[in-house]
């Protein structure tokens, strides 16, 4: 065993364990982890695996370790995630045999702690070996047991079988376990979507053009952000569930846009490069950190249409005369439930007052934005969740209470071909089993 590996089972320890103590986003620590100890490819490949896996699998790996671990709560913080972090290579790793996971386990119990932590480690692995896996089919309730079998709360996926039913809260919770696919959107203001493909086969990734959206790539395998066709501006990193609210939205030349809640800028630019770099896209954050981000975005894509602003969306008003945007976006604050492939630690902490608190958000946003809406506009709203309560109930609420909007049927002419079936009236709701891409909701609403 060569001590960067043994480094990388210590590193995704130690990532597994900040990740908890700060509830801190796991696709941002790890990048910077992979920075700062300057990783090999396949090392990155490996810490990759080891945390996103030990954090998706978080609740079956303890249903599983439970009956080996007596006196658990005595135990420090990291021997609890150096045994998942074992279990999880023991079980869902076919690559890494038992015995060299359980070796290299007890080497970093043996150093990070003692010689009685490393044997009550190495007893715990060895018992486990030697007996099998508790099974899951003890646990009879159904929705308890597909919550331990794919470690999502007992909570969210009753919720989620109240809103869907057992089977699309089922494959949705398998589909979660999986890691997501990097996607892009050429940027057709600069180059074509098959001139970006050349450019990129050559400097050998493997890419096969979206089936669902007209201007993006999947990356099969390597990282499209480290290359220079992303520097030059030539595409930009973007879910290809996100890029339907750009069609959505279906914003035309010299047209005044408003996009409420840009930060990092994705959809900012898809609007701007729709708009064939004309009008005006004004893209506004609260946080200027965030704003930073899509000046930096727009600049590298070479869009001279976007004007930023640090403020709060609910107070425009002040800034902007009523009815003076042709067309608004509000991509609101949600609880974030279709990208759990991409941040797994999110299922642990988001609870049902947080989905509460947000839709109450969602609801302050719409009716502080919408006066600002000229006659005939058009409003879209979206998110990347799928709860109904952050989702329809919150569009139903808004129209009850507004009636000047209504339900824009004509969106679905707007939108690419492959999605027009998931659309019966003006909202849509893509699920990650859908195409693989994050879960996101859409609904267009016009301002009579």
């Amino acid at each position: 065993m060569t001590s960067t590996k043994k480094n990388v089972r210590a590193i995704a320890m130690d990532l597994l364990v900040t990740i908890e103590k700060n509830q801190s986003y796991s696709n941002l620590l790890l990048n910077s982890t992979i920075e700062k100890n300057e990783l090999s490819p396949v090392d990155v490949g490996l810490l990759t695996e080891l945390t996103y896996g030990t954090l998706q699998r978080r609740m079956a790996l303890d249903f599983f370790l439970n009956p080996f671990v007596k006196d658990n709560k005595k135990l420090a913080n990291w021997i609890h995630h150096l045994l998942r972090l074992t279990l999880y290579q023991m079980v869902y790793l076919d690559r890494i045999p038992d015995r060299a996971a359980i070796y290299e386990a007890v080497e970093i119990a043996k150093e990070r702690g003692h010689k009685g932590i490393a044997s009550l480690v190495n007893g715990v692995l060895r018992s486990i070996q030697r007996e099998g896996l508790p099974s899951l089919n003890e646990v009879t309730d159904r929705n308890e047991r597909l919550a331990l079998e794919t470690s999502h709360p007992e909570w969210l996926v009753t919720r989620w079988v109240n809103q869907f039913g057992y089977d699309k809260t089922k494959e949705m919770c398998e589909i979660n376990l999986t890691a997501p696919m990097q996607t892009a959107r050429v940027n057709l203001t600069k180059i074509s979507r098959d001139e970006c493909i050349a450019l990129l086969e050559e400097d050998g990734f493997q890419i096969e053009k979206s089936p669902v959206i007209p201007e993006a790539i999947r990356s099969l395998k390597g990282n499209l952000a480290s290359t220079i066709a992303f520097n030059y501006g030539m595409f930009t990193i973007q879910d290809e569930s996100s890029m339907l609210a750009a069609y959505a939205l279906g914003a035309k030349q010299d047209e005044f846009v408003l996009d409420a809640c840009a930060a990092p800028g994705g959809k900012s630019t898809h609007i701007a490069e729709k708009m064939n770099n004309t009008g005006e896209v004004i893209s506004v954050d609260l946080h200027q950190h965030k704003v930073r981000l899509i000046n930096d975005n727009a600049k590298r894509l070479g869009l001279g249409n976007i004007k930023t602003s640090v403020s709060d969306s609910r107070h425009l008003q002040e800034k902007f005369k009523v009815e003076s945007f042709d067309r608004i976006l509000l991509d609101a604050p949600c609880s974030g439930l279709g990208v759990m492939r991409r941040k797994p630690d999110m299922k642990y902490t988001k609870t049902e007052t947080d989905i509460e608190r947000l839709s109450r958000v969602q609801q302050d946003l719409l009716t502080s934005v919408t006066p600002l809406l000229k006659k005939g506009g058009i409003l879209v709203y979206s998110t990347c969740t799928v709860d109904k309560q952050e989702n329809q109930n919150t569009v139903e609420t808004f129209l009850q209470n507004n009636p000047e909007f209504e339900a824009d049927l004509s969106f679905k002419d707007r939108m690419p071909e492959a999605i027009q079936p998931f659309i019966t009236g003006f909202d849509l709701q893509i699920f990650p089993q859908d195409f693989g891409s994050d879960g996101f909701y859409i609904a267009v609403l016009r301002k009579a």
